[in-house]
């Protein structure tokens, strides 16, 4: 039996989650961009599209900017060597060597593989870090803290939903 350890960071993570899911404020700055006809990313579908491609709950979060209960994601206790990737458009994004277990409810890493991820400021009415995008099709993946291990001490908080395990 796996005992979860509850701590203030868990629940002020959580709390924060919850209070940020929905919409997020920067997908509605892209609408404006899109409307202009100019692609924002690599990779662009319509929502029809997404919506097929992606699970239910792939879709919330990758182009909602929804954020998975903690402690859901089957990515969490993933401990083999590989690399996680977005689940939406299959770029790689951190490697297994960078994962480390930050008991917060969520896949943890203190540095993503090279131009990998884009990073911008929170616009929620709650301050929250900045959040983490895929810099190939915009995908929500989840936030970046100060409060994680060296060398970086950064902390990528990751929604597994967001990502899929590429085993190596």
């Amino acid at each position: 039996m796996k005992i979860i350890r509850r701590t203030k960071r868990n629940f002020l993570g959580a709390m924060a989650a919850t209070l940020a899911g929905g919409i997020a404020p920067w997908r509605q700055g892209m609408a404006a961009t899109r409307a202009s006809g100019i692609p924002e990313f690599e990779v662009e579908h319509s929502r029809t599209h997404w919506r097929r491609r992606l699970s239910a709950r792939q879709y919330r979060v990758l182009r909602r900017g929804a954020t998975e209960p903690p402690f859901s994601s089957p990515l969490l206790e993933e401990s083999r060597s590989g690399t996680f990737a977005c689940a939406g458009c299959g770029l790689p994004l951190f490697s297994s060597e960078t994962k480390f277990e930050s008991g917060t409810g969520w896949p943890s890493f203190w540095v993503p593989l090279d131009g990998a991820v884009g990073t911008h400021a929170s616009t929620a009415s709650i301050p929250l870090p900045n959040e983490v995008h895929c810099r190939r099709c915009g995908g929500h993946l989840g936030h970046v803290f100060d409060d994680g291990p060296n060398p970086t001490g950064l902390r990528y908080c990751i929604n597994g939903a967001a990502l899929v395990f590429q085993a190596t």
